[in-house]
C-alpha cells in the first residue's frame, strides 16, 4: 500500500482475536479435566474451538479470489462456535467447569457467532473493506 499501512491480515479481525482468546482459555481449562475425558470431551472442545480460528484464517486467504469461499469458511466457523456451546454445556453439567466460566464462555461463543454472521452479511453485500474490523 502506498500510504504506509500494512495489508489487512486475518489476525487483524476482531472476531479472530476474540475466538483465539476463547480457544486458548478453553484449551488450558480442558487440560485439567479428568484423564478419561482428554480423548473425549476435552479433545472435542479443543478441536472445535481451534476450528473457528482456522476457518476464519483459511477463508480470509481466499476472500479476494472467491468471496463465496470466504463466506463458506465463515459459515463453518459459525457452526463450530455453536458446537462449542454444546461441549461447554456438557463440561458444566459433568462438573468440569464452574457455572461462571460456562456463562462467560457461552456468551463469548454467542458473540463470536454474531460477529461471524455480520461478516457473512457484509461479504454478501459485496463488502471487501474489512478494516473496520481491526
Amino acid at each position: 500500500m502506498d500510504d504506509g499501512r500494512t495489508a489487512l491480515q486475518f489476525e487483524d479481525l476482531v472476531v479472530f482475536r476474540r475466538a483465539y482468546r476463547l480457544s486458548l482459555e478453553v484449551h488450558r481449562a480442558s487440560l485439567g479435566w479428568p484423564e478419561r475425558e482428554q480423548r473425549g470431551l476435552g479433545e472435542q472442545a479443543r478441536r472445535a474451538s481451534k476450528s473457528i480460528c482456522a476457518n476464519i484464517a483459511e477463508g480470509f486467504a481466499r476472500r479476494a479470489n472467491s468471496p463465496a469461499d470466504f463466506r463458506r469458511f465463515l459459515v463453518m466457523a459459525t457452526g463450530s462456535a455453536d458446537e462449542m456451546r454444546v461441549w461447554l454445556r456438557y463440561a458444566r453439567d459433568l462438573g468440569y467447569i464452574a457455572d461462571a466460566d460456562w456463562r462467560r464462555w457461552r456468551e463469548g461463543y454467542r458473540e463470536v457467532a454474531r460477529m461471524l454472521q455480520g461478516l457473512i452479511r457484509h461479504t454478501r453485500g459485496g463488502g471487501r473493506d474489512l478494516s473496520a474490523g481491526r
